[in-house]
């Protein structure tokens, strides 16, 4: 695949998720790339799948672009980005590619990494459904964690028409459109959260904290303002590992009167085919051996390639229950709840 033909499908994704801006941004990368351009090179020679499904190459760069703005290191492009109006904005970034090239080819090294908060949503409504069949504590895994924020869904609030849950006065509160049953009501209690990932974010690292700003949409505040509110308020334990031989730890410490509940979001997907045959198996096992006052709960919120959005799947044990719990907009702004109640 050519950059510019990535650089047009990545403006599509992002068009279809509500960003007009990330639409200009990569359609005009793509009507003006040229050989001359510090990075032209390096990316026409690029290895694998450039574009949306592999290595990311236009969202590597449009990150880049916007971390220059975050960080305030080039006033002309962030005059090009919301809230002002693109009026010039091939020679501002052509111009910044040019006079930031180094941090740029830097940034290019490693794949996009977001936590998208709103995606948590999901996750309070399948550990609402838990507890209330369980009333235990739970003990949360995630994989694919990146910078952790999405460990803290219990300090975050999800607010719907009929009913609202979590603290009240939550620093962060998740509105999405809902349809489907509610949620039952529970009191969520977290013992014990985790997380692993190839490449960790430390959210308390500037560094770190950049990258997780830097790969959301600028013409879409919110998911930055709720960014930035999940950093402060995160404090939870994220190790640098793979995450199959991680969970196989994990799962080898059931802790009596808990639920562990083993999550991904729009990460298990980019495991390779033998790693998930690997930690399927895994947990497997690990169900086979769980009780009622010990359950294993598997949930994820994964493509599936089958409609809109992503499926919402949940693995219980004992039992082996498989459930489908319904499906969700990659960036949490819809959910459609297809059960409220667990075998």
């Amino acid at each position: 695949m050519k950059l510019q033909t990535a650089l047009r499908d990545q403006a599509q994704h992002c068009a279809a998720l509500g960003s007009p801006f990330m639409e200009l941004l990569l359609n005009t990368l793509a009507d003006n790339w040229h050989d001359e351009l510090p990075l032209a090179k390096r990316l026409a020679a690029w290895d694998g799948d450039i574009g949306p499904l592999g290595a990311s190459l236009p969202l590597r760069l449009a990150g880049g672009l916007h971390a220059l703005v975050i960080n305030e290191q080039d006033a002309a492009l962030a005059a090009q980005y919301p809230p002002h109006q693109a009026t010039a904005l091939w020679p501002a970034a052509k111009a910044a590619m040019h006079n930031h090239a180094a941090f740029l080819d830097a940034w290019m090294d490693n794949a996009p990494q977001t936590n998208e908060v709103r995606r948590a949503a999901t996750l309070i409504a399948a550990a609402q459904l838990l507890t209330a069949r369980y009333n235990l504590p739970l003990r949360l895994s995630e994989l694919g964690a990146s910078g952790g924020l999405n460990l803290m869904f219990d300090k975050f609030a999800l607010a719907l028409p009929e009913e609202h849950f979590g603290p009240q006065d939550a620093a962060i509160t998740l509105s999405p459109e809902w349809s489907g049953p509610m949620p039952p009501k529970a009191t969520l209690r977290v013992t014990d959260r985790c997380g692993v990932d190839l490449n960790p974010l430390d959210p308390k690292q500037p560094e770190d904290a950049l990258k997780l700003l830097a790969y959301l949409w600028p013409d879409q505040p919110e998911r930055l303002e709720r960014t930035r509110a999940a950093i402060e308020m995160h404090d939870a334990t994220l190790t640098k590992a793979d995450a199959i031989d991680w969970l196989k730890t994990r799962l080898a410490r059931p802790q009596q009167g808990t639920l562990h509940l083993v999550y991904s979001t729009i990460a298990w997907q980019y495991f390779p085919a033998a790693a998930q045959s690997l930690g399927t198996a895994l947990i497997e096992q690990a169900g086979a051996m769980a009780t009622e006052q010990a359950p294993l709960a598997w949930f994820a919120m994964e493509n599936d390639g089958a409609g809109d959005g992503a499926a919402l799947t949940l693995r219980l044990w004992p039992g082996d229950h498989n459930i489908s719990l319904g499906r969700a907009d990659f960036h949490g702004r819809w959910i459609k709840l297809a059960t409220a109640a667990l075998p």
